[in-house]
Parts: C-alpha cells; sequence; structure tokens
C-alpha cells in the first residue's frame, strides 16, 4: 500500500533549518502501515532534507559549513542568467539531496536516538514550502 501526504509551512530562507521529525512520524502513524518506508520530497530546487542531531550548535554548525562549501559572496554563472542571486542556494541543495528515506518497524520511524529529519530552505528569501511524505509498506 502506499500513502501519501504534504508538508506544507512557509520558511524564512538562509540556511533555516525545520525539524520534520513529529510531522514524519504522525504521517506514518495515521498512515496505519506496520512495516515499510517513507520517503521525504522536497518539492523544489533551493530545499533540501537530511537528517541531524536537531540542536542549536549543530543548526549554526551547519550554517558555517554551506558558507564554506557554497558561499553567498561568489560568482555563479546562474546569478549571471537569472539575476535572482541564488546561485548558491542551487549548489547547496544539489549537494544534500531532495530526498531522504527512512525504514519503519512496528509503526515506527527508525530513526537513532539523537537523529532528527530536517528540511533546509537553502533560498535567499522567504519561500512557502511543500514537502511530500510518501509512505509504502503493509
Amino acid at each position: 500500500m502506499i500513502v501519501t501526504e504534504h508538508i506544507d509551512f512557509q520558511t524564512k530562507g538562509n540556511a533555516e533549518m525545520t525539524d520534520l521529525t513529529a510531522k514524519v512520524t504522525a504521517a506514518v502513524e495515521r498512515s496505519g502501515l506496520l512495516a515499510g518506508v517513507a520517503v521525504i520530497f522536497v518539492s523544489g530546487a533551493t530545499g533540501a532534507v537530511t537528517t541531524i542531531e536537531y540542536e542549536p550548535g549543530l543548526v549554526e554548525d551547519m550554517k558555517d559549513a554551506l558558507e564554506r562549501i557554497a558561499p553567498r559572496n561568489v560568482e555563479y554563472a546562474h546569478n549571471e542568467r537569472w539575476g535572482d542571486g541564488n546561485g548558491h542556494s542551487h549548489v547547496r541543495a544539489s549537494m544534500i539531496g531532495p530526498s531522504l528515506t527512512v525504514p519503519f518497524s512496528d509503526g515506527k520511524l527508525m530513526l537513532g536516538t539523537w537523529q532528527q529529519i530536517v528540511f533546509l530552505d537553502l533560498d535567499n528569501r522567504p519561500r512557502y514550502r511543500r514537502v511530500v511524505v510518501q509512505i509504502m509498506g503493509e
């Protein structure tokens, strides 16, 4: 069986991190499925999903690491073509990725104790975001 849900929310941009764990957990519980996988997918080219220990220090560490990997203040061909100043956003999102697969058993996500599912808004401005949660199992 396959169940699809959406998580809709507003973001501030600039590497804002949002904890989606409770919403994904609730979607799996509502599905009534006991075992399978939940696929979390970002609809959009400047957002990404991953797992992290969602605590203030690591949230700041991630922002700092992203700035070192794909800095905002360098030239990007995307910016020259489109003039929107978010070339770094696309590079960052591509490196982290738009989807995550999390197995579940006995109706519970199989995350580690300090592992949360997070969305990263990597664009340079506030955005309305939609994350797809597709739950497959039995």
